[in-house]
């Protein structure tokens, strides 16, 4: 029943082939379990494929069967359309088409399950890409806040440098009247007279100032420090908002992409290993003798051939005869009198009628 399968799967006539030898087949069956276990790693490969895509089982399994399905018509389409000839040249001009199909069918064959086998390997370079892609996206982002929170730090800076400014003022009047009061500079005069006084107003004055520039300043700077802080938030923010976007970097054909950056040699092997599984059936319907069955199924496709030209060119044979007859009969009725006449009568009859009929109308428009 296994061996009925696999010819079944080799779009070979099991009828006709039944009527054969058991090694011819065994050589069916063997071709059609080759097509029948490509579909099946069609279909492994696309469910894989597909689930990097929906990232759901069950819609990668069904839309995953279709594509097997639709690998194994293919495959068994390819297969049973070639025909053995007399010519090894003409076979193989008939079966060219159809190995660059299978090559093509090998290809998207192999490429997921070369993700597959290689996943490991994606996943590192898919890694490495995604921490390239998180700095360049931080530096890309910090692009847009970077300037405004330095400006805002300059104003700070700017802010205690007036204050720092302020202090230094303020400490060398406090060492001017100190030093007025001990007579060491100004009037030399020691005590704590009009212009000891004089200089302790000011003093005094721009100590207050010094005062209210640093509650000021301080309310200035704690502002700027809180726009500082609600930024650095805001960045945070958009940074974590735009990480799962690059976590989700991922999908079929990033790992595409991923799997190009690999060395090449161990996925060019395992394309050619599916490359000569898809040919397989091809190259072995090319290379060997032609069989008990080729032979009977030309046999049966020569009589249908043989009978449909026949049919033909009977057909062809009738239709000249009965025209050569007709000919024959209608041009001896043309020259017999009495159907002249006939229609003679006939043709009369017509025009007295038509007559009559356009007399009676005109009378009845008046």
């Amino acid at each position: 029943m296994i061996r009925r399968f696999f010819m079944l799967c080799s779009g070979a006539d099991t009828n006709l082939l039944e009527t054969c030898s058991s090694g011819e087949q065994n050589k069916y069956a063997g071709i059609g379990a080759t097509v029948f276990f490509t579909a099946v790693m069609a279909f492994i490969a696309s469910s894989y494929a597909l689930y990097t895509v929906f990232d759901n089982v069950y819609t990668a399994i069904f839309f995953g069967i279709i594509w097997g399905l639709l690998i194994f018509n293919l495959d068994r389409f390819i297969v049973s359309t070639i025909k053995k000839r007399n010519s090894f040249r003409s076979e193989l001009v008939q079966a060219t088409p159809r190995i660059i199909l299978a090559v093509i069918i090998a290809v998207v064959i192999s490429k997921p399950l070369e993700m597959k086998i290689f996943e490991k390997e994606i996943n590192q370079v898919l890694l490495e890409q995604k921490n390239e892609m998180t700095l360049a996206n931080k530096q890309q982002l910090a692009l847009q806040y970077t300037p405004v929170v330095e400006a805002l730090n300059q104003d700070i800076a700017d802010l205690k440098s007036e204050i720092v400014t302020k202090e230094a003022e303020t400490n060398a009047l406090y060492d001017t009247y100190i030093t007025e009061a001990e007579g060491t500079a100004g009037t030399m005069l020691l005590g704590k007279g009009p212009v000891y006084k004089e200089k302790r107003d000011k003093h005094d004055a721009y100590l207050a100032e010094l005062q209210e520039l640093k509650a000021t300043n301080g309310q200035k700077i704690t502002d700027i420090e809180n726009q500082i802080a609600a930024l650095n938030v805001e960045y945070a923010e958009v940074v974590a908002n735009s990480q799962p976007i690059i976590d989700g970097f991922d999908g079929l054909m990033a790992r595409i992409n991923a799997l190009g950056e690999l060395p090449w040699l161990p996925s060019f092997f395992i394309f050619l290993l599916f490359l000569a599984i898809e040919t397989s059936p091809i190259i072995a319907k090319l290379l060997s003798p032609k069989g008990p069955y080729d032979l009977k199924l030309e046999d049966e496709e020569s009589a249908i051939a043989t009978w449909v030209t026949q049919k033909v060119r009977q057909r062809e044979h009738i239709l000249a005869t009965d025209t050569t007859l007709n000919e024959k009969v209608y041009g001896e009725i043309a020259e017999e009198e009495a159907a002249y006449a006939y229609k003679k009568e006939k043709a009369e009859e017509l025009l007295r009628l038509q007559a009559n009929a356009f007399h009676e109308l005109q009378i009845k428009n008046l």
